[in-house]
């Protein structure tokens, strides 16, 4: 007759797979019903649920030129619609907004790596970067346009003076939480200077960094807004921002309104499509988040 005995070892592994089984379990892609009940319908639901408040508020205030009604606005939309105008809006911010991101990345992920790993230099601009990032970005708004004048060079000065500090301190939080022995056992196996940093250091650090992106996207769309409704000039088109000054200027509360929720809509769209997909595969990646 064969043993049956196990060694503890071999009854703590056991467990451990069986755990890690349990916890892994995947119950297949879910039906299209599921998908609506579980992602579609609760934001048509809360926007649905806006509209009525929206509705039964604009008799109350009964001054289309504070509270225009939805019937006002949604007639705005199809106006700039039908003109060809409304993508335009949309394209001239989005295409600014995410150019500025992609250059704000190439300069704040090395300066996060720089900050994080040489103490001298996390010592002399570690506390400027939180200071940048507690600035708000329209202050950065007139120093720009005084350097470099009104065109897009300026907007992209001021998205770059928005994101890359929250970029950087992401990475540098990201980093700080590295455990040490990552680090140790990457220089036993041979994984030293850049190696090191590409096959250790980032990997780990990979959940602050996300963190600090999409915290810096937030920082660009608002610093590019701010420039836009601040900056005003012809040859520079109409973006999203300049859309709700014009609206201002002209006492054109539908206008308004059409700007924040395209304003809205577009940071909303960037996050769904982009960071959070991102976020759940770092987490899931990690075994942080579990499908099923």
């Amino acid at each position: 007759m064969a043993s049956t005995d196990t060694t503890p070892a071999q009854e703590a592994g056991s467990v451990e797979a069986g755990l890690d089984a349990l916890e892994t379990r995947d119950t297949g892609r879910p039906t299209l019903r599921q998908t609506l009940v579980g992602k579609v319908l609760p934001p048509v639901i809360a926007l649905a649920l806006v509209l009525v408040v929206w509705t039964l508020l604009y008799p109350v205030v009964d001054d289309p030129s504070k509270l225009p009604s939805p019937s006002a606005v949604g007639a705005t939309f199809k106006e700039a619609w039908l003109a060809g105008d409304l993508l335009g809006y949309i394209w001239t911010s989005v295409s600014r907004g995410l150019l500025g991101f992609f250059f704000a990345l190439l300069i704040g992920t090395p300066l996060g790596l720089i900050v994080a790993r040489v103490k001298f230099v996390r010592a002399a601009i570690g506390p400027i970067l939180s200071g940048l990032q507690s600035l708000p970005s329209v202050a950065w708004v007139p120093p720009a346009v005084i350097w470099l004048g009104l065109n897009n060079s300026m907007m992209y000065a001021v998205i770059l003076l928005g994101a890359v500090p929250s970029i950087a301190n992401g990475l540098v939080s990201g980093v700080d939480q590295v455990p040490p022995l990552f680090l140790r056992a990457g220089r036993t196996m041979g994984a030293t200077g850049v190696k090191g940093i590409w096959y250790v250091t980032l990997p780990a650090a990979l959940p602050g960094y996300v963190a600090g992106l999409k915290q810096g996207w937030a920082f660009s769309w608002r610093s590019l807004m701010a420039a836009e409704i601040i900056a005003v000039f012809p040859d520079l088109g109409v973006g999203l921002g300049q859309l709700l000054e014009n609206g201002r200027t002209n006492s054109d509360m539908a206008m308004v309104f059409e700007a924040i929720l395209l304003i809205l809509f577009v940071g909303i769209a960037i996050d769904l499509l982009i960071f959070s997909p991102l976020e759940r595969w770092v987490l899931r990646s990690r075994g942080l988040l579990v499908k099923g």
